[in-house]
């Protein structure tokens, strides 16, 4: 990979204070992209920001719960404002939302599908009439291998998964052509806080961040 690969490009990521979103802020900045950090908590993001400043590169740090519609579409805006344009968006916030059937209610799901799937879409809905305007950008959003098959006990997080997955779908067939362009990355277990907790077979072992990482910069 070049370092220059994405240089004085804007690259906003959600869930950034930690995991995935950590790792994958990290590897774009050492490839020149200029960062707009988005999660909820304030003082992760304040290091991170250090961190990638360390590197030479900008970071702006925007608290934000990406489950809450206002405060996502203010987000981007913001981005813009302070940045002046967008070229990558990747949506990594997410919550590992896991309940068995006897304990199922629709409040967990709606739970999930506030974090997991409309988590992703308002942020997405935010930045493409930007992105279609300038004719560029790259939408890249982690869901997971339970956004195409299904394990117990996981039907709210799973719900959410699938729902994103179908989305990005259908959203990257409408935008061919348009230069925006749509990843969706499905990691199986990842080394994150979200799971740590999580004891998993050796044989399916739970991967590092920074894999997740380098396949979205691939991507």
């Amino acid at each position: 990979m070049q370092r220059e690969q994405f240089l004085d490009q804007v690259a906003i990521v959600t869930g950034a204070s930690s995991g995935i979103g950590r790792a994958t802020s990290l590897a774009l900045a050492k490839r020149g992209a200029s960062l707009v950090l988005a999660a909820r908590r304030e003082a992760q993001l304040a290091q991170l920001a250090d961190e990638i400043r360390g590197l030479g590169r900008p970071a702006l740090i925007l608290p934000t719960d990406v489950s809450n519609q206002v405060q996502a579409e203010s987000m981007v805006a913001s981005a813009l404002a302070e940045m002046g344009r967008v070229d990558i968006l990747v949506c990594s916030a997410g919550e590992y939302v896991r309940v068995p059937l006897d304990k199922l209610n629709t409040a967990k799901i709606e739970h999930s599908l506030a974090v997991n799937f409309f988590g992703s879409v308002y942020p997405i809905l935010a930045v493409l009439p930007h992105m279609r305007a300038q004719h560029h950008g790259h939408i890249v959003a982690v869901t997971s291998m339970d956004g195409k098959k299904g394990l117990p006990p996981d039907a709210p997080y799973v719900s959410a998964k699938f729902a994103l997955t179908g989305f990005l779908e259908v959203l990257r067939q409408e935008l061919y052509g348009s230069g925006v362009h749509v990843s969706n990355v499905l990691p199986g277990r990842v080394d994150t806080e979200m799971i740590n907790y999580l004891r998993v077979p050796w044989i399916s072992a739970k991967i590092a961040p920074e894999v997740v990482a380098e396949a979205i910069v691939r991507a």
